[in-house]
Protein backbone atom coordinates (compact mmCIF):
# COMPACT_ATOMS: atom_id res chain seq x y z
CA UNK A 1 0.00 0.00 0.00
CA UNK A 2 1.49 3.44 -1.19
CA UNK A 3 2.26 5.99 2.09
CA UNK A 4 -0.04 8.33 2.92
CA UNK A 5 0.45 11.71 2.03
CA UNK A 6 1.34 13.57 5.64
CA UNK A 7 -1.14 16.61 4.52
CA UNK A 8 -4.23 17.84 2.16
CA UNK A 9 -2.40 20.94 1.49
CA UNK A 10 0.57 21.29 -0.54
CA UNK A 11 3.80 20.34 1.07
CA UNK A 12 6.95 21.67 -0.22
CA UNK A 13 10.45 20.38 -0.97
CA UNK A 14 13.25 20.88 2.26
CA UNK A 15 15.33 22.36 -0.73
CA UNK A 16 12.99 25.38 -1.98
CA UNK A 17 12.51 26.63 1.71
CA UNK A 18 14.16 29.97 2.62
CA UNK A 19 17.47 29.33 4.61
CA UNK A 20 15.98 29.84 8.37
CA UNK A 21 13.46 27.61 7.73
CA UNK A 22 15.19 24.61 6.22
CA UNK A 23 18.42 25.39 8.77
CA UNK A 24 15.96 24.67 11.71
CA UNK A 25 14.27 21.76 10.04
CA UNK A 26 18.16 20.00 9.67
CA UNK A 27 18.84 20.98 13.04
CA UNK A 28 15.72 19.19 14.22
CA UNK A 29 16.26 16.60 11.57
CA UNK A 30 20.11 16.07 13.12
CA UNK A 31 18.98 15.77 17.16
CA UNK A 32 16.10 13.10 16.58
CA UNK A 33 16.62 11.37 13.41
CA UNK A 34 13.68 12.65 11.01
CA UNK A 35 12.07 15.59 9.92
CA UNK A 36 8.41 15.73 12.37
CA UNK A 37 5.78 15.96 9.23
CA UNK A 38 4.54 18.77 11.11
CA UNK A 39 7.17 20.92 10.08
CA UNK A 40 7.00 20.34 6.23
CA UNK A 41 3.15 20.18 6.57
CA UNK A 42 2.70 23.88 8.12
CA UNK A 43 6.04 25.06 5.87
CA UNK A 44 3.99 26.14 2.58
CA UNK A 45 2.84 29.72 4.54
CA UNK A 46 6.49 30.55 6.09
CA UNK A 47 5.17 33.78 7.62
CA UNK A 48 2.63 31.59 9.85
CA UNK A 49 5.29 29.00 10.12
CA UNK A 50 7.62 31.35 11.61
CA UNK A 51 5.13 32.73 13.99
CA UNK A 52 4.35 28.84 15.37
CA UNK A 53 7.23 27.63 15.53
CA UNK A 54 8.28 30.65 17.91
CA UNK A 55 5.23 30.19 19.81
CA UNK A 56 5.83 26.94 20.34
CA UNK A 57 9.38 27.72 21.18
CA UNK A 58 8.15 30.39 23.69
CA UNK A 59 5.95 28.02 25.74
CA UNK A 60 8.13 24.61 25.66
CA UNK A 61 11.22 25.46 25.51
CA UNK A 62 11.17 27.91 28.49
CA UNK A 63 13.33 27.81 31.46
CA UNK A 64 10.97 29.40 34.13
CA UNK A 65 8.30 28.21 36.40
CA UNK A 66 7.49 25.00 38.32
CA UNK A 67 6.23 23.26 35.21
CA UNK A 68 8.72 20.40 33.90
CA UNK A 69 9.17 19.67 30.73
CA UNK A 70 7.25 16.14 31.08
CA UNK A 71 3.88 18.09 32.98
CA UNK A 72 4.37 20.41 29.31
CA UNK A 73 3.30 17.73 27.08
CA UNK A 74 0.89 15.85 29.62
CA UNK A 75 -1.17 18.95 29.42
CA UNK A 76 -0.63 18.48 25.56
CA UNK A 77 -1.56 14.83 25.22
CA UNK A 78 -4.83 15.21 27.66
CA UNK A 79 -5.88 18.34 25.37
CA UNK A 80 -4.97 17.20 22.23
CA UNK A 81 -7.07 13.60 22.77
CA UNK A 82 -10.02 15.91 24.04
CA UNK A 83 -9.83 17.80 20.07
CA UNK A 84 -9.29 14.04 18.67
CA UNK A 85 -5.89 15.28 17.54
CA UNK A 86 -4.42 12.19 16.28
CA UNK A 87 -0.83 14.02 15.29
CA UNK A 88 -0.71 15.79 18.45
CA UNK A 89 -1.30 12.53 20.80
CA UNK A 90 0.79 10.54 18.89
CA UNK A 91 3.83 12.97 18.72
CA UNK A 92 3.51 14.34 21.64
CA UNK A 93 2.90 10.79 23.31
CA UNK A 94 6.12 9.66 22.35
CA UNK A 95 7.92 12.99 23.72
CA UNK A 96 6.26 12.69 27.20
CA UNK A 97 7.29 8.70 27.15
CA UNK A 98 10.77 9.88 26.42
CA UNK A 99 10.69 12.80 28.59
CA UNK A 100 9.16 11.11 31.61
CA UNK A 101 10.78 7.35 31.13
CA UNK A 102 7.22 5.78 31.69
CA UNK A 103 6.01 3.98 28.94
CA UNK A 104 2.53 3.59 29.71
CA UNK A 105 1.60 7.18 30.73
CA UNK A 106 0.69 8.88 27.23
CA UNK A 107 -1.86 6.39 26.52
CA UNK A 108 -3.25 6.53 30.14
CA UNK A 109 -3.11 10.36 30.21
CA UNK A 110 -4.74 10.82 26.75
CA UNK A 111 -7.70 8.22 27.69
CA UNK A 112 -8.49 9.50 30.97
CA UNK A 113 -5.91 11.57 33.45
CA UNK A 114 -7.62 10.77 36.56
CA UNK A 115 -6.82 7.00 36.09
CA UNK A 116 -3.62 7.87 35.14
CA UNK A 117 0.15 7.17 37.21
CA UNK A 118 0.38 10.62 37.84
CA UNK A 119 0.30 12.59 41.30
CA UNK A 120 -2.44 14.90 42.96
CA UNK A 121 -0.18 18.08 41.66
CA UNK A 122 -0.12 16.96 38.30
CA UNK A 123 -4.32 15.71 38.38
CA UNK A 124 -4.85 19.47 39.29
CA UNK A 125 -2.98 20.86 36.65
CA UNK A 126 -4.81 18.53 33.88
CA UNK A 127 -7.90 18.85 35.22
CA UNK A 128 -7.60 22.81 34.71
CA UNK A 129 -5.61 22.21 31.45
CA UNK A 130 -9.46 20.38 30.26
CA UNK A 131 -11.80 23.06 31.56
CA UNK A 132 -9.66 25.63 29.44
CA UNK A 133 -9.81 23.28 26.44
CA UNK A 134 -13.91 22.78 26.63
CA UNK A 135 -15.07 25.65 28.50
CA UNK A 136 -12.74 28.29 28.98
CA UNK A 137 -15.73 30.72 29.60
CA UNK A 138 -16.38 28.88 32.94
CA UNK A 139 -12.63 29.64 34.52
CA UNK A 140 -13.36 31.33 37.99
CA UNK A 141 -11.40 32.23 41.30
CA UNK A 142 -11.79 28.77 42.58
CA UNK A 143 -9.80 27.28 39.80
CA UNK A 144 -6.98 29.49 40.15
CA UNK A 145 -6.91 28.21 43.87
CA UNK A 146 -7.34 25.31 43.44
CA UNK A 147 -3.93 25.47 41.25
CA UNK A 148 -1.97 27.63 44.15
CA UNK A 149 -3.04 24.65 46.72
CA UNK A 150 -0.62 22.79 44.87
CA UNK A 151 2.10 24.84 44.60
CA UNK A 152 1.35 26.35 40.90
CA UNK A 153 1.83 30.30 40.79
CA UNK A 154 0.56 32.72 38.16
CA UNK A 155 2.88 31.95 35.89
CA UNK A 156 2.29 28.56 35.91
CA UNK A 157 -1.42 28.89 35.59
CA UNK A 158 -0.77 31.07 32.54
CA UNK A 159 1.91 28.39 31.47
CA UNK A 160 -0.87 25.61 31.47
CA UNK A 161 -3.93 27.78 29.66
CA UNK A 162 -1.56 29.00 26.82
CA UNK A 163 0.25 25.27 26.45
CA UNK A 164 -3.97 24.08 26.01
CA UNK A 165 -4.39 27.48 23.86
CA UNK A 166 -1.68 27.14 21.34
CA UNK A 167 -2.45 23.48 20.84
CA UNK A 168 -6.20 23.89 20.34
CA UNK A 169 -4.89 26.11 17.32
CA UNK A 170 -2.11 23.17 16.32
CA UNK A 171 -5.23 20.37 16.87
CA UNK A 172 -7.33 22.51 14.52
CA UNK A 173 -4.84 22.37 12.03
CA UNK A 174 -3.33 18.86 12.06
CA UNK A 175 -7.06 18.32 11.85
CA UNK A 176 -8.39 20.19 9.09
CA UNK A 177 -5.04 19.29 6.85
CA UNK A 178 -5.23 15.18 7.92
CA UNK A 179 -1.94 15.52 8.96
CA UNK A 180 -0.10 12.55 9.29
CA UNK A 181 2.32 11.31 12.40
CA UNK A 182 5.74 10.03 11.59
CA UNK A 183 5.51 5.99 12.10
CA UNK A 184 8.61 6.76 14.20
CA UNK A 185 6.70 8.32 16.81
CA UNK A 186 4.82 4.99 17.68
CA UNK A 187 7.81 3.28 19.39
CA UNK A 188 9.98 6.18 20.87
CA UNK A 189 9.32 5.56 24.72
CA UNK A 190 7.96 2.02 24.37
CA UNK A 191 11.16 0.15 23.63
CA UNK A 192 14.91 0.37 25.18
CA UNK A 193 17.01 2.72 23.26
CA UNK A 194 19.46 0.28 21.50
CA UNK A 195 15.80 -1.27 19.92
CA UNK A 196 14.64 1.91 18.26
CA UNK A 197 17.73 3.66 17.47
CA UNK A 198 18.69 7.33 18.97
CA UNK A 199 16.14 9.28 18.67
CA UNK A 200 15.72 12.03 20.84
CA UNK A 201 12.49 14.43 21.31
CA UNK A 202 12.29 17.39 19.27
CA UNK A 203 9.89 20.72 19.36
CA UNK A 204 6.31 20.69 17.41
Amino acid sequence: MPALPISRFPVPELADLPDDMRERILAVQEKSGFVPNVFLALAHRPAEWRAFIAYHDALLLKDSGSLTKGEREMVIVATSAVNQCLYCVVAHGAILRVYEKQPLLADQIAINHRKADIGPRQQAMLDFALKVCRHSHEVDEADFAALRAHGFDADDIWDIAAITAFFGLSNRLANVSAMRPNDEFYLMGRLPRAAKGTAKPSPA
